[in-house]
């Protein structure tokens, strides 16, 4: 196994768990609205590793995206490496004011659990859609310019 190789296998396993874990979230937050209060605690922990492990996953995302562009034969300029560079940068600054908040809103004594985990539900899908057009991009590698 090469180096290219290596890389590669990292950034597809990335791209697995920053994306992956999002799906599960999607039937815990219809628990978590009937939830009692152990059962709301152990699914909003749940949310929150899954918040973490798809922070961490996706540096080694876009590490090992540099790394590949840097060791293969792709330009910088290419519009299937800008157009998704833009998406993730982006999908940053989602992940951080989508999640964070409405979680810690949880933990408040006057909150609307059903307000929550329909903001919750929107959060995860509008993640999963900018998540699903960077692998678009990423497999179809079309050529926009």
């Amino acid at each position: 196994m090469n180096l290219l190789q290596l890389l590669l296998y990292i950034h597809i396993g990335s791209v697995i768990l920053t994306i992956g874990p999002f799906f599960v979230l999607i039937p815990l937050v219809k628990k978590l609205r009937a939830a009692e209060s152990q059962a709301q605690k152990a699914y909003l922990e749940t949310f929150w590793f899954t918040v973490r492990l798809t922070k961490h996953a996706g540096h080694v995302l876009v590490i090992s995206g540099i790394l590949l562009v840097i060791v293969g034969s792709w330009s910088w300029t290419t519009s299937w490496i800008v157009l998704p560079l833009i998406l993730l940068l982006s999908s940053i600054f989602f992940l951080a004011r989508a999640f964070s908040p409405i979680l810690r809103k949880f933990g408040e004594s006057d909150y609307d659990r059903g307000s929550l985990a329909q903001k919750l539900t929107r959060s995860i899908w509008i993640y999963i859609i900018i998540m699903m057009a960077v692998l678009w991009f990423m497999v179809t590698k079309p050529v926009l310019w």
